[in-house]
């Protein structure tokens, strides 16, 4: 899995996770209440937009967001920086 997080003014790459197991169906509603809380814009279906990091978030639908015990963990997140987010 390679996904990434964000801290201190600095993108971070993860390239390692644990297997997850899923404990229960992943609520859609609630990755996009997610993605909202955290300044993403939803573009269309399960595509998400930051203005503010200038971030493309792709295919978050509930087979790659998976749910264990009420977390939703980001499997298979298709990622792409913007040619803007070079300027932040």
């Amino acid at each position: 899995m390679i996904g990434f997080y964000y801290e201190d003014n600095r993108l971070y790459a993860v390239v390692k996770q644990i297997y997850i197991i899923a404990t229960e169906p992943t609520d859609e509603n609630l990755i996009k209440d997610l993605m909202t809380a955290n300044g993403f814009l939803n573009k269309k279906n399960n595509d998400y937009f930051s203005n503010e990091l200038n971030i493309i978030l792709e295919d978050l639908h509930d087979e790659n967001v998976l749910t264990c015990n009420s977390v939703l963990f980001f499997i298979d997140t298709v990622f792409y920086l913007t040619d803007d987010f070079y300027n932040l």
